[in-house]
């Protein structure tokens, strides 16, 4: 586990602060950042913490390599050093994350390995790795802390480095420390947003740090922690209540749980990436938007333009355009939009579940390639958002229930295959005890706010209103934090 909540900002945030500020020197400032993030991840995961160091040397080695064949006129070299840190970025990815996916899917075909512990034949395949990292040869896999926290986001920044190295956008990066720094950046480290080399470069050596954006990222922080606390925790509790018992509850209960844990994993997400891009301007970084309200899209095509935007550019420019993207013919991209949501879909996840919410979306974004899109555009607007938000808000449901079985039994229960009529007692009770919090949080997914607050943009009093709202936010956020204590976000298991 990693550090709690309230340990992480009244200790380690506050000292590392204070720390980097004292040194004056940006290069010393940099070695603070990378050991603090390194100590930060090491803090719950002492041995995979092993793990990101060889990630950091192998791809920081690739990239001088290809730097070297470069400089040669070598591509065959250069190539060479692509391949191998892309197999074994991939191969840690897969060991780490996939082996029981592979596993329990080999036992569905292959009868002899009914029989066969689980544990026992996955650690096999740790030990694998444990030739090249002997801390890791007795990494045990038989827990359910098995998958190393934040390794699909760290990975996939690794790669997008060397990948980049080897098209000659971004230069290579020589000094260890630095490498170090941006693959383990504590702020968005466990899960994102995806953070590419190139879009940082300048800034690791060249950014110069001040008090407003300091107080931006405070603010932006604060925003981000009451969303996660006040929101996604609170809505949280609904989604439970109802998820429990679904199959008495009644359909219209499924259809309002539905919509709780729709806006529990955004503003879950979306507070955590908040926070994330707010701590990297505490520290004088600009990380890119992740997230740009995407329940007000109309079209599963503009949801993810809107929706975790770092992965979904992260798949567009390293999967989609290199497989040809739409350059050859629409039945090669139709095929290469495949690949790309299934991939999509893997990668939140070790379970065929996750397979068909990326296929889900996939097929969508498909026939609006085809022919939906046409037909969308002659919708009213509300038609046109009332039909994105429920491919996204039915889609979550895939996300949540990794359980097949389990699946195909809620959504029966949102047409009435239940036992709970409409709505039962009980889940009524428990929805109207909500139903204000559900409301707000419906309306807080929308740019109104936001849109409100820029009308007074310039107005002294209004400047003075955020910085009460920032203190009473982060008083209440801090008191549900004593009384509830470790709050993790659902991407940590990513």
């Amino acid at each position: 586990m990693i550090f709690s909540s309230l340990l992480f900002l009244s200790i380690f945030l506050v000292a590392v602060l204070a720390l980097y500020y004292i040194i004056p020197n940006r290069t010393y400032r940099n070695i603070v950042l990378c050991i603090a993030s390194l100590f930060f991840y090491a803090w719950g995961e002492p041995v995979c913490v092993i793990l990101m160091i060889f990630s950091i040397l192998m791809n920081y080695t690739a990239g001088l390599v290809m730097g070297r064949c470069r400089r040669r006129g070598s591509k065959g070299g250069a190539r060479a050093a692509l391949i191998i840190a892309v197999f074994f970025n991939l191969l840690m990815l897969g060991v780490f994350k996939y082996t029981p996916l592979v596993f329990d899917t080999l036992k569905s075909f292959i009868p002899s390995l009914q029989n066969t512990p689980a544990p026992i034949a996955k650690d096999i395949l740790y030990k694998s790795l444990g030739g090249l990292i002997p801390a890791l040869k007795n990494f045990r896999v038989g827990t359910e802390n098995m998958l190393p926290i934040g390794i699909s986001f760290y990975t996939f920044q690794a790669m997008s480095y060397v990948i980049d190295v080897y098209r000659g956008d971004t230069r290579v990066q020589k000094n260890p420390m630095l490498f170090g720094t941006y693959v383990a950046l504590f702020p968005q480290l466990i899960a994102g947003p995806i953070v590419r080399y190139k879009d940082i470069e300048d800034q690791l050596m060249g950014r110069r740090e001040s008090v407003t954006q300091f107080a931006s990222g405070v603010k932006l922080f604060t925003v981000g922690l009451a969303k996660k606390i006040l929101i996604a925790n609170q809505v949280a509790l609904l989604w439970n209540g109802l998820r429990g018992d679904f199959t008495s509850n009644g359909a219209i209960a499924s259809w309002v749980g539905m919509i709780a844990y729709t806006m529990q994993i955004y503003f879950d997400f979306s507070g955590y990436s908040d926070m994330a891009i707010g701590l990297g301007r505490m520290f004088g970084f600009e990380f890119l938007k992740n997230f740009d309200y995407p329940y007000i899209s109309k079209s599963a095509t503009e949801f993810w333009r809107r929706w975790h935007i770092s992965l979904g550019v992260w798949f567009r420019d390293y999967v989609y355009i290199p497989l040809g993207g739409n350059r050859k013919g629409l039945p090669r991209q139709i095929l290469n939009l495949s690949i790309v949501w299934a991939l999509t879909g893997l990668w939140h996840g070790a379970s065929w579940n996750f397979v068909l919410w990326g296929l889900w979306h996939g097929f969508f974004v498909v026939m609006e390639k085809l022919f939906l899109g046409k037909w969308l555009k002659k919708w009213p607007g509300f038609l046109r958002s009332l039909y994105a938000f429920f491919i996204a808000a039915f889609g979550w449901m895939l996300f949540d229930f990794t359980d097949l079985p389990q699946l195909f039994g809620f959504i029966g229960s949102m047409f009435g295959a239940g036992s709970g009529g409409l709505v039962s007692h009980d889940a009524l009770t428990l929805i109207l005890s909500f139903l204000p919090l559900l409301i707000a949080a419906c309306v807080a997914s929308t740019p109104l706010f936001a849109n409100l607050r820029h009308k007074l943009d310039g107005k002294k009093w209004a400047e003075w209103l955020d910085i009460g709202l920032v203190l009473i936010a982060l008083v209440f956020c801090l008191a549900s934090l004593v009384a509830s204590g470790y709050n993790p976000f659902i991407y940590f298991r990513f």
